[in-house]
């Protein structure tokens, strides 16, 4: 029973996340995230992108609100 209920939590925060982005956007993806990086560096905490994640993003053509790269000083 605690499996069935850790699981269905977890589909609510994917589903909420996913949902909180624009609407529109979202349900004109088939899928949530792009590939499997970008599902990665989704859950993960984007907080702090580095230029290898913003060179993955072009090319694997992710979507969203983009966050731009700050180099460190």
């Amino acid at each position: 029973m605690k499996k069935i209920l850790i699981l269905l939590m977890f589909a609510v925060f994917l589903f909420g996340c996913g949902a909180s982005a624009t609407q529109s956007e979202f349900w004109q993806h088939d899928t949530m995230y792009r590939t499997n990086d970008h599902m990665l560096f989704s859950m993960s905490g984007y907080a702090n992108p580095t230029g290898e994640d913003q060179k993955k993003s072009m090319q694997q053509g992710w979507w969203g609100i983009e966050i731009p790269y700050i180099p460190a000083r």
